[in-house]
């Protein structure tokens, strides 16, 4: 066991699977085959590629360490909370269904018949953003993780960053989204081993009770009470949240309807059972009293021994490699499909994916350490598309004036959870918090019920105004 206590072995695994990409990887695609994922055949993704490219791409380094971190400050509601969110799955496979009903070949196309170019490009914006914080936020956990196993060398953080941005780069441009979902598989076939084997030992040792699990209250000074906040905000934007994810969105127009639903289904089950199980690792750090080191990394080491946390850390860094894929294949067909920057070719989807990742890089390097800031900004910048979406879906046609009230309030309350220690959002949001200390998950859920309530209220009111002219005229 004394190899897996080396840094080294870490590197030596990162070599191993970028080596077993490398080679599963595609040498040469077709245009379909870079963007829409199509085998030499042309023939669609099988149910389980289909099942493990999802799970894999919404199981990444940042969700991991997220899941844990909640768990540790706020115990069993905190890990729940962020476990709620993979209910996108089961919603993200409503709207899936619901459009491809409408004929519709991706959410862009929907949008756009609904709603026309503006639909589509201000959808656009907001994914843009997703997949750069998708890039960012994995990287982040890829330069702590090293920075941590290498603390004597000061470039480790930067160095091992721009090292797995040029792998991800060179694999995933090598096939695009084909080589995403070819390399997807074996990357979730080993986090499962890896993963499993690390939960075993955390479950079979010492001083370990799911009891304690499910009634841990965290080390917050507010116990667990952020945590069950956390979990209604996330109840909130999980109809919107899929929607905004072009990585899930995606794959549920790569196969047929049936095979696509299944496949929504079984993600969710599998991808919920490993992010809450993962949590636990949190939980457990912060019932046995251990102390909060570097985002947790340290407390493990500490509580586990080597072997553990070399199994932990190689399930983030395999996670992360998995997601960078799937971000850079999405990213070239949004560039190229979606705002039409350049011609569709498997070229200049390559020369999309350079600069998405550069700039991932750059935001990474810039350093900003606070994981799930991410996921709430982006996942509140989603939620014009709840009102929008719901209502027509009821049959109802929303005017373009109702979308952009919504798509802008969304927006100006994702700033708002951005600059929510700013003086001017604290005089707007803080008195509608019934609780004398505020915590930033209370700003947020009650930015969260404004983004709502003003969309559905543009909404309602375009719905009534279109009607009341069409009895006039």
């Amino acid at each position: 066991m004394e190899i897996f206590a080396s840094p080294w072995a870490l590197v030596g695994f990162v070599g191993l699977v970028t080596c077993a990409s490398l080679w599963l990887a595609p040498r040469h695609v077709s245009v379909a085959g870079f963007f829409e994922g199509a085998d030499r055949n042309g023939g669609q993704p099988s149910l389980w590629v289909l099942v493990l490219s999802q799970v894999t791409t919404w199981i990444f380094a940042r969700s991991l360490m997220n899941a844990a971190i909640l768990g540790y400050f706020y115990g069993f509601a905190g890990t729940l909370a962020y476990t709620t969110y993979y209910l996108s799955f089961l919603s993200g496979g409503y709207i899936v269904s619901r459009m491809r009903r409408d004929h519709a070949g991706s959410v862009q196309d929907w949008l756009f018949d609904h709603f026309g170019r503006m639909g589509a490009w201000t959808y656009n914006v907001v994914i843009a953003l997703r997949l750069l914080s998708e890039v960012f936020a994995n990287l982040i956990v890829v330069g702590l993780i090293f920075a941590a196993a290498f603390p004597d060398v000061a470039w480790a953080e930067a160095g091992s960053v721009v090292a797995l941005a040029l792998i991800g780069l060179i694999y995933s441009a090598l096939g695009g989204l084909r080589a995403s979902l070819r390399t997807d598989v074996l990357q979730m076939v080993i986090f499962l081993v890896v993963f499993i084997v690390a939960f075993g030992v955390m479950v079979l040792g010492d001083g370990f009770s799911f009891g304690a699990i499910f009634g841990a209250q965290g080390v917050h000074d507010q116990a667990s009470r952020p945590g069950w906040v956390l979990v209604a905000v996330a109840a909130l934007q999980v109809f919107s949240y899929p929607a905004h994810d072009p990585v899930m969105m995606d794959r549920g127009f790569l196969a047929d309807e049936e095979t696509t639903r299944k496949s929504f289904v079984l993600a969710f089950i599998i991808s919920a059972l490993c992010i809450f199980g993962f949590g636990m690792f949190g939980i457990q750090a912060g019932l046995i009293g251990a102390a909060y080191e570097n985002q947790l990394l340290g407390t493990w080491a500490a509580m586990f021994g080597p072997f553990v946390y070399f199994l932990i850390a190689a399930s983030l860094l395999i996670s992360a490699i998995s997601t960078l894929d799937s971000a850079l294949a999405s990213a070239a067909r949004l560039v190229i499909d979606e705002f039409n920057v350049a011609v569709r070719s498997v070229l200049n989807g390559r020369i999309a994916m350079v600069f998405f990742m550069v700039g991932g890089a750059i935001l990474t390097l810039w350093g900003n350490k606070t994981l799930f800031d991410a996921v709430a900004v982006s996942g509140t910048a989603s939620m014009f598309l709840t009102p929008v979406l719901i209502l027509a879906f009821m049959g109802m046609v929303v005017p373009r004036w109702s979308y952009m009230v919504a798509w802008t309030a969304a927006i100006l309350g994702a700033a708002a959870y951005m600059y929510r220690g700013t003086e001017l959002v604290s005089q707007i949001v803080n008195p509608w918090i019934s609780t004398s200390e505020v915590h930033k998950y209370d700003q947020l859920l009650v930015i969260c019920i404004a983004v709502l309530v003003i969309g559905f209220a543009a909404g309602i009111l375009g719905i009534i105004s279109n009607r009341i002219l069409a009895v006039r005229a």
